[in-house]
């Protein structure tokens, strides 16, 4: 038996903006999760993929801003040796006229 090709129905994604999203986020926070979603017509794992994904996206943060304070500080210490080691080497010049 031959299938026939008949036009799919394609499924429509609704997008929703961010500050929907926030809005959205801060109501589950008040009240729950399911009766958020009820309320919004939306559903509760759409929620929770939003929550999640807020979520991983501060623990990204968090992470860049410790790994940029770790670089700052790195950049500093390097900088102080790369100082010193210029102050070593004029005196070394220094010392070795001397000795002539």
């Amino acid at each position: 038996m031959a299938r026939s090709t008949t036009s799919m129905k394609k499924k429509s994604y609704t997008r929703y903006s961010d500050a929907y999203r926030q809005e959205a986020l801060a109501l589950a926070d008040r009240i729950s999760v399911a009766a958020a979603a009820r309320e919004l017509g939306i559903h509760s794992s759409q929620l929770y993929q939003w929550r999640s994904k807020v979520q991983q996206q501060q623990d990204t943060s968090e992470r860049e801003r410790s790994l940029a304070e770790e670089n700052a500080r790195l950049k500093r210490q390097l900088a102080e040796a790369n100082e010193e080691l210029a102050i070593t080497k004029k005196a070394a010049v220094y010392f070795a006229k001397s000795l002539k």
